[in-house]
């Protein structure tokens, strides 16, 4: 399973990397994870057996910052080491970043499955436009996590793409024992999980928080290069909290320990699986009205226009409310059939899912091989 984005920093499709290898691995299969890590940061063990080829530079693209592997040598290192390694399958996740997925195009090495995260092109894509076609080509099944992110996919690189969910690990936060802050009366809580850029909306979300009249608290975690402006517009106080960059069991400790889990990014969200990670949890989910989100939400959330600070305050006033009165969405039966809508897209029915795409990769290559020998 190839990423191209180092695992030692925390990202979507690294936690679907991370994810989707130790289902399959609990599906009796063995999986070698390669990807690009900081030196001085453990790679994640959830991630089992793995390969580090190199350190990765940050590339700012689709309003975030993508640690990827730019360089000649590692990238020609992870193609060495695929091709040699004696593998059934290759999984390439987000063939579009530079530059890993690119050293692949010049062999045939095994059958290949690539699966597209991305909404939305970058700056890079219509420079390489050839040479990501070919990529494309390259790989025996195209997935992409949303129907989104197929459209980018196809718009990028062309072919047919089908479309799986991305997984959510629903033991991690269905069993979560909940962090609460010790409020004397107790408040209700919103949490913002997200690395702080423009693209995720935390200036929105701050904003829009400070527009709430009732009384609460909200979680600001992780960071990002937006982190000191915000905490000097918002510094920490009896209403807002910065709790830094959290661990996953931090992540899903304070997941099951919120009322309210907002979402209020502006755009290039592909799929909301932060969204499904909530109502694993028990949270009620406030977010933006994206395609990414509302696909994923499948009315299990309330959806505002993105930016629209006032709507907003609105909707997390409403959402906290149900949460001291246990009505709407934090309502028993609500919160159920959120659970039960997230349960759906566990992770190891997609794990069962991407074994079916494996084998029907495995026997295209072999019949594509045939033919030209």
């Amino acid at each position: 399973m190839l990423s191209p984005y180092a695992l030692t920093r925390p990202g979507g499709v690294q936690g679907q990397v991370i994810g989707l290898s130790k289902a399959l691995r609990g599906l009796g299969h063995d999986v070698t994870v390669v990807a690009p890590a900081h030196p001085d940061t453990p790679f994640p063990s959830e991630a089992g057996e793995h390969y580090v080829f190199g350190r990765p530079t940050d590339v700012h693209s689709n309003g975030s910052v993508a640690p990827v592997a730019l360089w000649p040598a590692p990238v020609l290192r992870a193609e060495r080491f695929i091709r040699k390694g004696g593998f059934d399958v290759l999984h390439v996740h987000e063939p579009l970043a530079p530059c890993t997925a690119y050293a692949l195009v010049a062999t045939d090495p095994l059958p290949m499955v690539g699966t597209y995260h991305r909404a939305g092109l970058s700056r890079w894509v219509l420079p390489l436009k050839p040479l990501v076609e070919l990529v494309g080509r390259r790989m025996e099944i195209r997935v992409a996590v949303s129907d989104t992110a197929r459209q980018t996919g196809e718009h990028s690189s062309g072919g047919q793409f089908e479309v799986l969910f991305n997984g959510v690990d629903m033991d991690r936060f269905e069993t979560a024992e909940p962090v609460r802050d010790d409020h004397d009366p107790p408040r209700p809580t919103v949490l913002f999980l997200g690395r702080h850029e423009q693209r995720k909306g935390l200036s929105v979300l701050l904003d829009a928080f400070a527009m709430v009249e009732r009384p609460a608290v909200l979680w600001v975690a992780g960071g990002g290069p937006a982190s000191e402006v915000q905490h000097r517009r918002h510094p920490e106080s009896d209403r807002v909290h910065w709790l830094g960059s959290l661990s996953d069991d931090e992540v899903a400790a304070r997941l099951a320990g919120a009322d309210v889990l907002c979402a209020p990014s502006l755009y290039g969200e592909s799929f909301g699986m932060v969204l499904l990670e909530g109502m694993a949890a028990g949270c009620s989910v406030v977010a933006s009205d994206l395609d990414g989100y509302r696909m994923a939400s499948a009315g299990h959330a309330v959806l505002v226009p993105p930016g629209d600070k006032a709507a907003l305050a609105r909707a997390l006033g409403v959402a906290l409310a149900d949460a001291v009165e246990g009505t709407g969405q934090s309502a028993p039966e609500a919160r159920k059939a959120a659970l039960e809508h997230a349960r759906n897209w566990s992770m190891e029915s997609l794990a069962e899912r991407y074994v079916d795409v494996y084998e029907r990769a495995i026997a295209s290559y072999r019949a594509r091989r045939a033919r030209k020998s």
